[in-house]
């Protein structure tokens, strides 16, 4: 048997660039790995970026960076990304797949950190919390029951019920409330949460309404004037989703008018890049709103979790090829083969690729000890073990098979 060969991509060759304040476990975990790590606190520009990413292999972000396909063309040398929150829409994900260029997000670390929040901001709310303190603060001493709710009995409706919604729905039912839900895809409701089939009878039934959908295009002003126009009077409206989500010059005319009767909003179409920068927004002075700077999962538990999440999965991939819960890549759990090679090839998904990777060891004389095939609808992903030495000439000729996107050699 073979002695185990060197890697194919150095470790200490491999640099990784982490923006936007990413937890200090990652830099540490990437470091023992052998990997060179630099940190910058804010996001870059697009010019910044492409200049940086040049000579990156690993890059992690937040929800601020923007990671498109200008700046991935850029990226000849780049293996994987890691979102360091939930969403993944600042990613060109369609290039990514073309590119070869595994994405990784962290879709449950910072779930509870995000419900915790949202149910605290419904009891202020609901309390007039926020005008209360104000009051005091101003000496103004106002004990009485006006706009003062219990949670107990309100109908809460949550529009998007994945991690996040489904598990504030556990939640708010354990505090009394009645949960029902909306979503796009059919999801198993969790306890004794009701499904509705339109989110427009969800709005109409609900006295707290809370957002938890993505930030794709087509949920752009998801809820609009027409939506606004749909809810009772006295609505409390949350939204901890993404800042695209709402119309903000709406939100202002029903908070104004009395139709919403308190608000929280962590999300913004326009966000500051750094902690430097000054935010503005037509909900600052509103009564009862609660605006905060986008922290629904910035706790130090949750952040040390994705912090810790995101590299393992990148370093697997690395050291074994293993794909599993990325963003882009069809689903591979494999273990470290020692005393072997190991081909990953990453290829368009037409027909006929595994039989023109296995035409071409079997010309070469190459017996597979094991081989491993998963697609998605665009890319598909093979792995393939071989324990015995090989020539150059295979690398080249896999390389040049018909709708491959990338070859690696990991031993």
């Amino acid at each position: 048997m073979m002695n185990k060969k060197k890697l194919s991509y150095p470790k200490n060759k491999i640099k990784v660039l982490l923006l936007e304040n990413i937890h200090p476990i990652s830099k540490l975990i990437f470091e023992r790995e052998g990997y060179k790590v630099e940190t910058i606190s804010s996001s870059l520009s697009d010019k910044e970026l492409i200049k940086k990413i040049e000579n990156i292999s690993i890059i992690g972000i937040r929800s601020k960076t923007k990671i498109n396909k200008k700046i991935l063309l850029n990226a000849n040398r780049l293996l994987a990304i890691g979102a360091f929150c939930i969403g993944t829409n600042q990613v060109d994900i369609n290039f990514t797949k073309k590119k070869g260029i595994i994405v990784f997000n962290a879709p449950f670390s910072n779930t509870r950190s995000v419900v915790e929040l949202v149910i605290g901001q419904i009891i202020f709310l609901m309390r007039n919390i926020i005008e209360k303190n104000k009051e005091m603060h101003q000496g103004i001493w106002e004990k009485n029951i006006a706009k003062s709710f219990e949670i107990r009995n309100k109908t809460l409706g949550i529009i998007g019920y994945g991690n996040i919604g489904s598990q504030l729905s556990v939640l708010a039912e354990s505090l009394g409330m009645k949960v029902i839900y909306y979503d796009i895809k059919e999801k198993l409701s969790m306890g004794n949460a009701s499904r509705y089939d339109s989110m427009k009878k969800l709005i109409q039934d609900s006295n707290i309404i809370s957002l938890h959908v993505d930030g794709r295009k087509d949920n752009n002003n998801l809820i609009d004037r027409k939506e606004f126009d749909w809810m009772r009077k006295g609505t409390v409206l949350i939204n901890y989703s993404r800042g695209n989500i709402v119309n903000i010059d709406a939100l202002q005319e029903n908070i104004k008018s009395g139709k919403i009767a308190g608000s929280s909003i962590d999300v913004f179409p326009s966000e500051p890049s750094n902690n430097q920068q000054k935010f503005s927004s037509k909900l600052i002075s509103l009564p009862n709103t609660i605006l905060t700077p986008h922290i629904g999962g910035s706790t130090k538990e949750a952040q040390k979790n994705i912090g810790s999440y995101i590299p393992s999965k990148i370093i697997d991939y690395i050291n074994t090829g293993a794909t599993s819960n990325s963003v882009n890549f069809p689903g591979l759990v494999l273990p470290e083969l020692l005393n072997a090679h190991r081909f990953i090839h990453i290829h368009k998904n037409i027909p006929n690729v595994m039989l023109k990777i296995n035409k071409v060891l079997s010309e070469c004389d190459i017996n597979i000890l094991g081989q491993y095939l998963k697609t998605n609808n665009e890319i598909g992903y093979v792995i393939t073990d071989i324990n015995q030495e090989y020539n150059k000439e295979v690398i080249k000729k896999l390389r040049e098979i018909n709708g491959t996107i990338k070859l690696r050699v990991l031993y």
